[in-house]
């Protein structure tokens, strides 16, 4: 912890290079990836303060659009595309993922009942082979899941067809930094 809290110590000390982060956001992507520690969004994309609109879960799972049930996910969906007026939602999944591994091998999460319960708004569960350590299938089929998922968030489907907002489908690779991102012309993660 002490490394990290130096850095934090050491950071505060450049006022100057956020001064103007004070006057407001205006964010283009909104990026929803998995809560790995190995992820990080603003590396992957070399993006700066205020470049990303993030939203992290458990096996980056974007739960089901319910409006008598409003959930935390489904507000930072909806203040991005309303409010900050993001143009595109990138869905990043990553090789290795915990959560998706579970799905796939169909785990038996009774000791973690909360994340059982979490990873239930997954269904349906995606296909990908078991014994592969990367789970790339499972992760790849899942991404393209939540894709389809936020296309019934109503604010979504609405920027959607007026044109005013894309959907990407991500896959990292932590063990080599590769990024591919699913080409609907050819139903396949291609390098970006």
């Amino acid at each position: 912890m002490q490394p990290l809290i130096d850095n934090a110590r050491a950071f505060g000390q450049r006022p100057e290079e956020f001064a103007e982060l004070a006057a407001g956001q205006s964010p283009q992507v909104l990026f929803i990836a998995c809560s790995d520690s190995r992820v990080v969004p603003a590396l992957i994309t070399g993006a700066r303060p205020g470049e990303l609109f993030e939203l992290r879960t458990a096996g980056n799972i974007v739960p089901p659009y319910a409006s008598a049930h409003p959930t935390g996910e489904a507000a930072t969906i909806e203040y991005a595309v309303e409010v900050l007026g993001v143009r595109d939602i990138v869905v990043c999944g990553h090789s290795h993922c915990g959560a998706v591994g579970a799905l796939v091998r169909g785990d038996d999460l009774t000791a973690v009942p909360a994340v059982r319960d979490w990873l239930a708004r997954a269904e349906p569960r995606p296909a990908g082979t078991p014994k592969d350590p990367a789970v790339a299938e499972g992760v790849q089929n899942h991404v393209l899941a939540q894709l389809l998922r936020l296309r019934s968030y109503p604010c979504i489907d609405r920027k959607l067809s007026r044109g005013e907002l894309t959907l990407r489908g991500w896959y990292y690779e932590v063990h080599t930094g590769a990024v591919r991102e699913h080409r609907a012309e050819t139903d396949a993660f291609e390098t970006l």
